[in-house]
């Protein structure tokens, strides 16, 4: 059988002044062209060449010995070439793009930009890209709870949080409640295991274990004073929204901070103010 998006082993039934049709057998009858200049130099009716098979241009079966950057159901990181009507196209190693439908889409994406995608089928039979690639991660990664790992952020969800690949092959989640700063589709995080589930899945955190995030985030709140010119307009009984939205912290982390800081004598809190001393 001809797997479209896959290598595969197949043998020349026979040739022509274009090219050699390829079969499983010597003597098949479904064939599919290698095209002349893929031929490897001396190869002989009944010889067996390793192809990899798409369509053309004019969406006719076609074989190549190039092999691309991903298969059928694999995950790889391509280049988006360009843009058009109807979606765009990624680099993947063929002389043809590689499809990516508007519909496969998390984002809108823009030339030069790369993601990791998966292949796959469409209604149409055709080969196509995706970015919605949850289905296609492993669970099986190697990792342990507070080791840090890192991959890409494709897609996002105000629900459950940003879904990440890591090393582009494992499924992880940053949670809402850890969802710290400005993330995008496309971007690369580095983040800390918090929780490795039954059944292999990762939660990450973009914030180190408690006792040594809250020592950086009471030195990057003494900075942020400091920036302020010596004075922070709220305290720490100001709403968790606005302290997210003013420090990417959780007012509980806040607090932490805050306190540290007054332990260590560096600041002072008035009705309205925390200051520094």
């Amino acid at each position: 059988m001809l797997e479209l998006g896959k290598m595969q082993e197949l043998t020349v039934v026979r040739k022509v002044e274009f090219g050699a049709y390829l079969g499983e057998e010597a003597n098949s009858k479904q064939t599919v062209l290698l095209p002349v200049k893929q031929i490897p130099e001396g190869t002989q009716i009944g010889d067996k060449i390793e192809v990899f098979l798409y369509k053309d241009s004019k969406d006719r079966l076609i074989s190549t010995v190039t092999r691309p950057a991903l298969q059928l159901g694999e995950i790889a990181v391509l280049r988006v070439a360009q843009t058009g009507k109807y979606g765009a196209f990624m680099e993947w190693g063929l002389e043809k793009d590689l499809f990516l439908p508007f519909k496969e889409q998390t984002r809108k994406v823009q030339p030069g930009e790369s993601f990791p995608v998966a292949l796959y089928i469409d209604k149409s039979e055709r080969l196509c890209a995706t970015m919605k690639i949850y289905h296609y991660l492993r669970t099986d990664s190697p990792y342990q709870k507070d080791e840090r790992v890192s991959g890409h952020l494709y897609e996002i969800s105000r629900q459950f949080g940003a879904f990440v690949a890591v090393d582009n092959c494992y499924s992880a989640l940053i949670p809402p409640n850890e969802m710290y700063g400005d993330l995008k589709v496309g971007d690369w995080i580095e983040a800390r295991i918090s929780k490795v589930h039954e059944d292999g899945k990762l939660d990450l955190s973009l914030r180190e274990k408690a006792y040594i995030q809250m020592k950086q985030d009471a030195q990057r709140l003494l900075d942020m004073i400091d920036a302020q010119g010596g004075a922070l307009d709220f305290t720490d009984k100001a709403s968790p929204e606005l302290i997210r939205e003013k420090t990417q912290m959780s007012k509980n982390e806040f607090k932490r901070a805050v306190g540290n800081l007054l332990k260590a004598g560096n600041i002072e809190i008035t009705q309205d103010q925390i200051r520094r001393i």
